[in-house]
């Protein structure tokens, strides 16, 4: 496809714009963070945490947009974003 501009979407390509940390041992594997992720940066690990309970794993960090919607979305505040230092 031919756009007048470039997409922001494909201007950011191949740059993480954050970083996704998972507190494990928080996670009741509701899925949530994995569902409505708009990039399918998540989804949930094979291993178990200490409740017994499938807490998500990162499989594409580099698509993560930094929306934060992850964090908005979980009952139990167990995922959040670190947006890199971009002053440096």
């Amino acid at each position: 496809m031919k756009y007048w501009r470039k997409p922001l979407d494909e201007a950011a390509a191949g740059k993480s714009r954050g970083e996704i940390v998972v507190i494990v041992d928080r996670c009741k594997g509701c899925g949530f963070c994995i569902a409505y992720c708009p990039r399918g940066v998540l989804r949930l690990s094979s291993g178990f945490n200490k409740k017994g309970y499938h807490p998500p794993e990162v499989v594409n960090a580099p698509k993560c947009a930094a929306c934060h919607f992850c964090e908005a979305l979980c009952p139990e505040f167990a995922i959040y974003v670190v947006e890199p230092d971009t002053k440096t």
